[in-house]
């Protein structure tokens, strides 16, 4: 049998996230319970898989499944903090003589032609985010879709922006329109959140 010692239990990050722009406190207070459930359910699934290990029960169907949703709740976890961790009233605009402004520019050729492929990315059908990344190799910038939580991500990327579509991040508000959604999203990022990022 394996025994592991109990690790320290993740907690919510807590976010002020008051007078946002087209985005409601009663729809943020819906989101961020729901964070509040990936952290739950992270520190829970962490604990049956050490009890799991020192009952060696290894590999079993039981552990097997409790592991696959470790990482659902993780990914959705972190994922909501990137999200939350970037947003502000008056969010303004990305200066296209930053950093990221340059770095984006680069591979997109221009900040807007960018934004209209990130905002065409979180309007495809189906549940997940809308993440732009950075390649730690070629250190490019690239928009993609991530299914669910944990489906889609390339290897070691780094999360620079990341945008919750799925219908819980806007339907308090926005009903089924999605567009408007992420509309007012963009009215929100903080872009020196967003910058530090960048490596």
């Amino acid at each position: 049998m394996t025994t592991m010692a109990p690790p320290k239990p993740y907690e919510p990050t807590l976010y002020d996230l008051q007078n946002l722009d087209g985005i409601s406190g009663p729809q943020l207070d819906l989101h961020y319970k729901l964070y509040q459930g990936y952290v739950t359910n992270t520190n829970t699934l962490t604990d049956n898989l050490r009890d799991l290990m020192g009952q060696g029960k290894i590999g079993t169907p039981v552990y097997n499944e409790q592991k696959r949703r470790l990482g659902f709740e993780f990914a959705g976890m972190r994922m909501h903090e990137f999200y939350f961790g970037a947003m502000t009233p008056n969010g303004g605009q990305l200066d296209a003589n930053t950093k990221l402004g340059q770095a984006i520019a680069e591979t997109y050729g221009s900040i807007k032609t960018w934004e209209e492929d990130f905002k065409a990315t979180g309007m495809m059908r189906g549940i997940g985010w809308a993440m732009l990344l950075q390649d730690p190799v070629t250190k490019r910038l690239q928009n993609f879709w991530i299914t669910d939580h944990e489906n889609g991500h390339p290897p070691a990327f780094n999360p620079i922006l990341v945008m919750d579509v799925w219908e819980h991040a806007y339907m308090n508000d926005y009903g089924t329109n999605r567009k408007d959604y992420i509309e007012a999203y963009f009215k929100n990022i903080c872009w020196k959140t967003v910058s530090s990022r960048l490596q």
